[in-house]
């Protein structure tokens, strides 16, 4: 999985003043909790190193230095502006290496369905699933190969075959599916 530092500054006041402050600086109020350190770490950090972190498809680990202070964490929320979605806070989860951590992976579609072929509409029902397992066995994406569905046809969780992480989501959640559009539809009631 792709890997990206984010360098941040401890902050101890957690006044509304100071954080009103620290955003308009260009800067983002974070915290950092976890199984992997002793306390909660409350810092910020320049809002631009978040660019590649939370303005993409991609799943990233992000590698904390908080003054000196380094730890291995993930993503678990990001909060923004109701009115300019400017990114407002940040929590991160530091974990350790030998313990599974939940994560949430991006769908990847490969193939060509002969549904869609046929003049289907490919339908994503799910962009992300769930997932459980070690750090340094989660992949960047879960593929899922369409190649094999035809139209009014679906993909379900409990089809992807996995090793080294386990799937959260439900086996019965539709990832893709075929749709019929209604042109298609009139021609097969002819």
């Amino acid at each position: 999985m792709k890997s990206l530092e984010i360098i941040g500054f401890k902050r101890a006041n957690l006044d509304s003043a100071e954080l009103k402050q620290i955003r308009e600086e260009g800067n983002v109020p974070c915290v950092v909790y976890g199984p992997a350190i002793k306390e909660q770490i409350h810092f910020y950090s320049p809002a631009i190193l978040f660019r590649d972190l939370i303005y993409t498809p991609d799943v990233h680990m992000v590698d904390l230095n908080i003054e000196g202070q380094k730890m291995k964490a993930v993503l678990k929320d990001a909060q923004f502006h109701p009115v300019s979605e400017v990114l407002m806070h940040a929590d991160f989860l530091a974990f350790s290496e030998d313990k599974p951590i939940k994560f949430e992976i991006p769908v990847e579609i490969v193939g060509t369905s002969p549904g869609v072929q046929k003049g289907g509409k490919l339908e994503m029902k799910t962009r992300k699933l769930a997932v459980k397992g070690l750090a340094a066995n989660l992949p960047d994406r879960i593929q899922v190969d369409i190649s094999g569905l035809e139209l009014g046809k679906s993909f379900k969780v409990g089809e992807l075959k996995v090793e080294g992480f386990e799937i959260l989501t439900s086996s019965n959640v539709s990832v893709v599916t075929i749709g019929i559009p209604r042109a298609l539809r009139g021609k097969k009631a002819e």
